[in-house]
């Protein structure tokens, strides 16, 4: 009977066993292996965190690099658009001092040949006087309609002076006389010499007598 109760275990027997079992199993989880596996987790989460972080890191300094870039690009624009501004007023500057210097070109030449135009015209008024009409009076006459054309054809152009008021950026008084009539007052009744323009500068101002 001994041996027949060893051989089939009794209830209590099984229960003892299957507690044992489970507490073995229990056991189990704690081991090193389930520590091990809960520290490459936590490495794997730490380890993807790091990586998150970087690439956040990453992408600040980029957008800090663009947005210096972008500066350094509009400073360029804005020196470009200095260098073109200054340039165009340089240009025309030299231009408009080019057409200048093209308006008064031989000027002193020209302000030179003003006395030889007054002989003539003093010749020609002298030999006006005359009734006799010779070879030299139509020579002298010719020869001031040529030099008239000519200063004509480089710009220069007489100043208005009888009758017209008195302007001291074209005349200069030399005297002032009784006017011959009410009209006259202020104005300029007689021209001593003749004043010449240059195309708009003047070169030589008329002196005239002025009506008072």
């Amino acid at each position: 009977m001994a041996e027949k109760n060893k051989k089939n275990p009794t209830e209590e027997e099984i229960k003892d066993k299957k507690v044992e079992a489970e507490e073995s199993g229990s056991i189990a989880e704690d081991t090193p292996e389930a520590d091990k596996s809960d520290e490459k987790n936590e490495s794997t989460k730490k380890s993807e965190g790091k990586s998150k972080k970087s690439r956040i890191g990453k992408k600040s300094k980029e957008s800090d690099k663009i947005k210096e870039l972008e500066d350094v690009i509009n400073q360029k624009n804005d020196q470009l658009l200095r260098l073109q501004a200054e340039f165009d007023n340089y240009r025309k500057r030299t231009l408009k001092e080019k057409m200048e210097l093209t308006k008064t070109a031989g000027e002193s030449l020209l302000v030179n040949i003003l006395p030889l135009m007054d002989d003539f015209e003093r010749a020609l008024q002298s030999m006006s006087e005359t009734e006799k009409e010779d070879a030299v009076k139509q020579g002298l006459d010719l020869i001031y309609k040529r030099f008239s054309d000519f200063m004509k054809q480089n710009g220069v152009t007489e100043i208005e002076a009888t009758g017209e008021a008195f302007d001291t950026d074209l005349h200069e008084a030399i005297t002032k006389i009784p006017a011959p009539s009410d009209e006259l007052k202020g104005k300029i009744v007689d021209v001593i010499q003749k004043g010449y323009k240059l195309n708009d500068k003047v070169i030589r101002y008329a002196k005239v007598v002025i009506g008072e």
